[in-house]
């Protein structure tokens, strides 16, 4: 298949000529062997027993099934020489008693497990975990499209990765646990930290309380996504939010079959982040760069083996989902359902998305105890940064909704800058909010930021950068919103107040209410923690 070719089929479709491409190659190769494993990765040992779920919820979550099945090439290893890898951790649908763990191994072992515990010294006895299995066919890659990864001349016929995975329910609100994770022939025990250090989470405390989080998105594995991983740490977070874009294992992003693919950046990427991802849970959203169409028809079939998602969402849409913390309302939701810009996935939730974000919007905005809504997704709504400008889509399914549930911050990547704009209603701004400003969004409407720079390659702007320290007050930006038919619409626009190009990420802290409002204090830090911009949305209690 050509890119041509591809670029006019759906993500489902190039994955449906993908299987049926493989399975030709299978019968002339003698037909396939056994039942394997999944292309999208299945367990390859079951979740905790009946008994044990009653502490732990299992971390089995819906997997698209692509067919046919792949003979894995998967043997048991002496378990004492390999050495757990990547921990990261999430919440799960209730912050305050759901922590989900997932960690890798370079091969399969037995009896994965974690131990958990109230201090270091007294982690408990050992949890099943679930080990799953994602299978790359680079044979097949390679022969059925005409784009080759480089990797993959270098590499394996399958490249196989192990995934373990937790999830941690009937915990105690406001606490901090401890955890180690093993398998069989590696238990680290106290005092031998050599098989694998002890790390620690905090569930979410019951009542409302001041607490900081932090967020970006468009990462990679450079070295400036790991001065800004740690710069994250520095923050001390209760929580991190990834707007998508993740690894760049896949890097064309147009969600293709044609595109150049390494499944081992991953490995590199949860390396990388494992630093803050072991102890500071990680909500991620997927972005362009996550749709992989090798794995299922929506392309997510190997995102769902690798991270845990509350599931909360609509069932078809994984990386949509809604947790809350403290008196803050959480959203994550998939612009590739609403993309015009980058249509392979373009309405493949078939409407379900947006009308829960309807739905959900409006319970929260119900909840007396929630006073702010943040949304975070990966495609920018209002952004004048020249290489993906502002989503059409977004602003014609979700800005309507934004606006009629007064939704306080929407966070998004995939431009690889840093933006603010000033409060927006029904597409225009409602008023001007220089750096330092106080808004009302209940009245003014909903302020927008593209927060892209947390370490891939940086994009530019159409007008000069303009931040804390080199304000440049220029009274228009010339941009542009992507539309159906893959059309760019041009616009001069009013609304873009901050404009950084360099890496960085947002440091978010909230107030609970106290003489009569609520605050939330956003503020955009550089990669050497230098300030950018700052402001505050406030809300009457």
């Amino acid at each position: 298949m050509t890119r041509d070719v591809a670029k006019k089929l759906s993500l489902a479709e190039q994955h449906e000529w993908f299987q049926q491409q493989r399975s030709r190659r299978a019968v002339l190769k003698g037909g396939i062997i056994g039942a394997g494993t999944m292309i999208g990765g299945t367990a390859l040992f079951g979740p905790a027993s009946s008994a044990t779920a009653a502490v732990l919820g299992s971390a089995t979550r819906p997997v698209p099934k692509p067919s046919p099945t792949l003979v894995s090439s998967f043997r048991l290893s002496n378990g004492s020489g390999v050495v757990p890898f990547g921990r990261h951790i999430s919440y799960g649908a209730d912050p305050t008693k759901q922590i989900n763990v997932a960690w890798q191994v370079a091969s399969p072992v037995a009896n994965p497990f974690i131990r958990i515990g109230p201090n270091p010294f007294e982690l408990g006895e050992q949890i099943p975990a679930e080990l799953k299995v994602v299978s790359t066919p680079w044979a097949d890659i390679t022969g059925a499209i005409d784009s080759v990864p480089p990797a993959a001349t270098a590499a394996k016929a399958t490249e196989e990765q192990y995934y373990a995975h937790v999830a941690a329910a009937n915990l105690a609100p406001g606490t901090t646990y401890y955890y180690s994770v093993g398998h069989q022939g590696l238990d680290p025990s106290i005092g031998d930290l050599s098989q694998g250090p002890i790390a620690s989470f905090t569930t979410a405390p019951q009542w409302p309380g001041p607490f900081t989080f932090t967020a970006f998105g468009d990462q990679g594995t450079t070295y400036d996504a790991v001065s800004t991983t740690n710069l994250l740490l520095a923050q001390n977070p209760a929580f991190h939010l990834h707007a998508g874009d993740v690894s760049y294992a896949e890097d064309g992003g147009d969600g293709l079959l044609t595109d150049s693919y390494d499944p081992r950046a991953w490995d590199s990427y949860f390396v990388q982040a494992a630093s803050t991802a072991a102890f500071i849970p990680w909500m991620v959203s997927l972005g362009n760069h996550e749709m992989e169409p090798w794995y299922s028809p929506n392309g997510y079939g190997a995102d769902i083996n690798r991270f845990d998602f509350p599931g909360n969402g609509p069932a078809v849409c994984p990386g949509t989902y809604t947790f809350t913390y403290g008196n803050v309302g959480f959203i994550s939701l998939d612009p590739n359902d609403v993309s015009y810009e980058i249509p392979a996935n373009l309405g493949y939730s078939g409407g379900t998305q947006t009308a829960w974000l309807g739905q959900t919007l409006s319970s929260l905005r119900a909840n007396k105890s929630i006073d702010f809504i943040v949304v975070f997704f990966h495609h920018c709504a209002y952004c004048t940064c020249v290489t993906h400008g502002s989503e059409g889509g977004v602003r014609q399914y979700w800005a309507p909704l934004f606006d009629q549930y007064a939704v306080d911050l929407v966070i998004n990547g995939h431009n690889h800058i840093y933006e603010r704009t000033d409060p927006i209603k029904a597409g225009a701004a409602t008023t001007t909010a220089p750096i330092g400003s106080t808004i009302t969004p209940a009245t003014q409407g909903t302020t927008y930021v593209a927060a892209g720079g947390a370490g891939k390659s940086l994009y530019s702007f159409s007008a000069p950068d303009s931040y804390e320290g080199a304000v440049d007050n220029v009274a228009s930006v010339a941009g542009y919103s992507n539309q159906a038919g893959g059309t760019e619409v041009k616009e001069t626009v009013t609304w873009s107040r901050v404009r950084y190009t360099g890496y960085g990420l947002l440091v978010v802290n909230v107030a609970p209410p106290a003489f009569g409002k609520a605050t939330m204090v956003v503020r955009a830090i550089n990669e050497n923690g230098v300030e950018l911009d700052n402001f505050t949305l406030s809300r009457p209690s």
